[in-house]
């Protein structure tokens, strides 16, 4: 049992070896009349075989650096490759006369990394190529992460030394429509009371006020002495929402005011920039203006900068599959606050109200996506009264001022990249083509401000269209 366990594992071990022969095969270069039929072509660490057609008495290498040599016979030769470059082996007859000039090109071996590059990447039109000591990749890739996944992989078969000529096919222009929407509400209610009491008599005239709002007194009484409420008060802006009444008790005149007003405010902003870049490439709008600040340098002399307000957008697509974008954006609204004032040597400077997000997101053609959301939400109670009389059941009321204010703002930005390519110009309209300089009989007789003609070609339809009716935004 022995001496049959040893014969199979014998003839397994020459079963391995003869399968393994194949795979260790040289290719092999044949020397025909003294002359090589081709260059030597030998990938560094492996072995090519050159034959010749008549013996040879000696053979040399230029340089044994770049590849090295041993017999087989006296008309073989092995060739092993060392170091990328180009060298010549010699070989010469027994009676010293030249055989031939083999040139013997090593280069790095990059079978192993094309059947890589063909099983991450199936598909890829991607050419590789020696230069050197290097690998050259060159070629159309369907986007720019399947180019990095190359770029990756060359590394790790020649670090340092890949040259990248691909370049990436397909739609690399993308067009970025983002919308401002801002609403801000505010909201005042106010309250507040007064009450006075006077008094007259033949030696003494008294005249008692307490509370926090103001009372409208007309022009005294040539009688009593008294300045009645209801005298001199006049229905404007200054004493709305105000109502008052008074009686006499003796020669007493009571008179009591109360004020109550609620003011609400609603504004909305709503601007949609596009704007359109190369992937890769950044990409920069500014729909408002520049505000100059005085600027004191070191020199006691004073300069203007200028600083940026309005709708301001900035970013950078990249176009990383298909119709996958990365969106790198930095998106702003700043306005003027002139509610906040700064005074430098006689110069008055208002303050900046700004909201601003900064973000990277990633998403499809056509997708949408709200990169941010605030909602500010601020309110300011105040309650003012006249100390002891303030705090009494019903009549405290006619003590007491009461001051409610609400203000809320909230903004949404939201972002949608599409993948656009550059069209004819004749099929693009603008908003000038829709208007015409009138004739001066259009314009004296008939008082027409824009003539009736249109252009030609496609910019012609458009501009025939009807824009009689609603146009804008509609706010609800």
């Amino acid at each position: 049992m022995s001496m049959n366990r040893l014969f199979a594992a014998g003839m397994l071990g020459v079963s391995l070896t003869m399968t393994a022969i194949p795979s260790a095969q040289a290719e092999t270069l044949k020397i025909v009349n003294g002359s090589a039929t081709s260059a030597l072509n030998v990938p560094m660490n492996r072995a090519v075989v050159v034959e010749s057609d008549q013996p040879f008495a000696e053979l040399s290498i230029a340089n044994p650096g770049i590849a090295d040599i041993s017999t087989l016979s006296d008309r073989s030769i092995y060739v092993l490759g060392k170091a990328p470059g180009r060298t010549t082996l010699t070989l010469l007859a027994p009676d010293g006369k030249l055989i031939t000039n083999v040139d013997v090109q090593v280069s790095l071996d990059v079978a192993e990394f094309k059947e890589r590059l063909q099983q991450i990447l199936p598909g890829e039109k991607i050419e590789v190529r020696t230069a050197n000591d290097g690998i050259v990749l060159s070629g159309v890739v369907s986007s720019t992460a399947r180019l990095d996944r190359a770029l990756d992989l060359a590394e790790r078969y020649a670090p340092d030394r890949v040259s990248n000529l691909l370049s990436v096919g397909g739609v690399q222009q993308v067009m970025l429509k983002v919308r401002f929407a801002e609403v801000q509400r505010a909201v005042s209610k106010q309250l507040q009371g007064g009450l006075t009491v006077a008094g007259n008599t033949s030696d003494l005239s008294t005249v008692i006020g307490v509370g926090s709002g103001g009372l409208a007194l007309g022009a005294p009484n040539p009688v009593t002495g008294l300045s009645p409420i209801s005298a001199g008060v006049s229905p404007n802006a200054a004493n709305a929402g105000q109502g008052f009444f008074g009686f006499s008790l003796g020669s007493y005149q009571v008179q009591v005011l109360l004020e109550a007003l609620e003011t609400k405010g609603l504004v909305r902003t709503l601007s949609e920039p596009n704007l359109s870049a190369l992937s890769g490439q950044e990409a920069k709008f500014l729909a408002g203006g520049e505000y100059p600040i005085p600027v004191l340098n070191t020199n006691n002399t004073v300069t203007v900068e200028y600083k940026p307000f309005g709708v301001e957008l900035a970013f950078t697509p990249r176009v990383v599959d298909g119709d996958i974008i990365n969106l790198a954006i930095n998106a702003a609204v700043s306005s003027i606050d002139t509610t906040v004032t700064v005074e430098s040597d006689g110069i008055t400077l208002n303050a900046f109200k700004r909201r601003e997000a900064e973000t990277t997101v990633e998403m499809r053609d056509g997708e949408s996506f709200a990169i941010a959301g605030l909602l500010q939400d601020d309110f300011n109670d105040t309650n003012g009264q006249v100390p002891w009389l303030g705090d009494l059941p019903v009549l405290g009321s006619l003590f007491r001022s009461a001051d409610f204010q609400r203000s809320q703002t909230e903004l949404v930005i939201i972002v949608t990249p599409h993948l656009v390519s550059p069209t004819r110009g004749e099929a693009l309209a603008l908003p000038t083509d829709r208007v015409k300089a009138p004739t001066e009989a259009e314009l004296f007789l008939f008082g027409k401000t824009a003539s009736q003609g249109a252009s030609k070609g496609a910019v012609g339809e458009v501009a025939r269209q009807d824009y009689s009716g609603s146009y804008g935004y509609v706010m609800e």
